[in-house]
């Protein structure tokens, strides 16, 4: 039994890792996909000034 007590913590742990990097993962790919319907309703062009706000810093 006490090798169960010494491995809950790292169980614990790699659960709420896991649950974290699936997350991270989910986020991104929503991002991406609403970056995709972006780009194709403005017709996939980029900007003239290369992506450079007014100041031409990139943004």
């Amino acid at each position: 039994m006490d090798y169960l007590a010494a491995l809950l913590p790292s169980a614990g742990l790699a659960v709420l890792f896991v649950l974290l990097m699936r997350s991270i993962l989910h986020a991104d790919r929503r991002e991406r996909a609403a970056a995709a319907k972006a780009r194709a309703e403005r017709g996939g062009k980029k900007p003239a000034n290369g992506g450079a706000n007014e100041t031409g810093t990139p943004s």
